[in-house]
């Protein structure tokens, strides 16, 4: 039986791994700048409102789980961005750094916080802090999967 620190240390692995898909890294890796802000015949979203869109709510729910003074931001104009392509290079790249930097953050909070992760968020409306982390892999996995569709349709992923 695994001990508590040990599936800290799972949940935390859990916000980058590639073992059942591949990684955000790994679906944006070699993509035409000239493709991120393209909506792809028959999807919703550019692949740059994806990865926005994870940057946001990733940062929501890292804000949600750590921040007594948290303020739920509007839904869903806070949650994607106003264009379907970012306004220049400096933003694809800021938006995949912060990305990997608040994953970091999260998993170093799903690792190392003293807080009971089976507890109730004190500002929340029943949520626990383990159900937070779980919902944060779960939507990037989520919408890394769309990325991949859209890479698909765009003729750019074939692997």
């Amino acid at each position: 039986m695994a001990s508590p620190n040990e599936w800290r240390s799972i949940l935390a692995s859990a916000l980058n791994w590639e073992q059942a898909h591949a990684s955000l890294t790994s679906a944006v890796d070699g993509l035409s700048p000239g493709l991120r802000g393209k909506r792809p015949a028959g999807l919703v979203h550019s692949i740059w409102e994806l990865v926005e869109h994870i940057r946001l709510t990733q940062k929501d729910l890292l804000d949600f789980c750590v921040d007594p003074n948290y303020h739920e931001p509007k839904w869903p104009d806070d949650y994607w961005p106003s264009s379907p392509a970012p306004p220049n290079d400096r933003a694809w790249t800021d938006s995949l750094a912060a990305i990997r930097r608040d994953a970091e953050a999260f998993a170093d909070f799903a690792r190392n916080d003293p807080r009971d992760l089976t507890l109730p968020i004190p500002h929340g409306t029943g949520q626990t802090y383990l159900r937070t982390v779980l919902v944060a892999v779960d939507h990037t996995s989520y919408h890394v999967g769309q990325i991949l569709d859209a890479r698909r349709i765009l003729g750019t992923w074939n692997r």
